[in-house]
């Protein structure tokens, strides 16, 4: 009798084994919006150098994110929407067009940040020789780009943390 309850009292534990790990790992999901400061913000164009003949600029956003050393979170999944200000006379989104995205599947931290990031999309402006880089940020038909970062982790839904007009400054790192 003593050995068939022995092998009962392990099969139980065997059963509740995996049932503990998801509790464990089903824990309350953190506030994003709340826990995480976006910060070492700057942006600018980076030089992309000559394509098709053409000079190339592209919209760039360098940052870095923080979270306070009580939050247990790894990594997050980041999209930033770079965004055409279409019309400076309306407020946030109804005054801005879809320019180009970039993705970033696994952003982890390290200790309690990020390393600092700097994301650029492939779309840029163009424009022909003799015309400098400088003279096509001032050109009438250049358009400015709001860059709009969104973290979400694992299922959770998508939020925005940041909104930052890049600069009408030449970067060339």
């Amino acid at each position: 009798m003593p050995v068939h309850a022995s092998l009962q009292g392990r099969l139980i534990a065997t059963m509740l084994f995996p049932i503990a790990l998801l509790a464990a790992s089903c824990s309350k999901p953190v506030d994003l919006k709340q826990a995480i400061t976006v910060t070492d913000v700057s942006g600018g164009w980076y030089d992309f150098g000559i394509v098709d003949g053409k000079n190339k600029l592209v919209p760039s956003l360098t940052f870095k994110l923080v979270k306070p050393a009580d939050v247990r979170l790894r990594s997050l999944s980041l999209n930033v929407h770079f965004k055409k200000i279409v019309d400076p006379s309306k407020p946030g989104k109804d005054g801005e067009e879809e320019f180009d995205e970039v993705f970033l599947q696994t952003v982890a931290f390290e200790g309690n940040e990020t390393k600092l990031l700097t994301v650029r999309p492939t779309t840029g402006f163009t424009g022909d020789a003799p015309q400098t880089r400088a003279e096509m940020l001032q050109h009438r038909l250049f358009q400015d780009i709001r860059a709009r970062v969104f973290a979400k982790q694992s299922s959770t839904t998508w939020v925005e943390l940041l909104a930052h007009d890049i600069p009408r400054t030449i970067l060339t790192k």
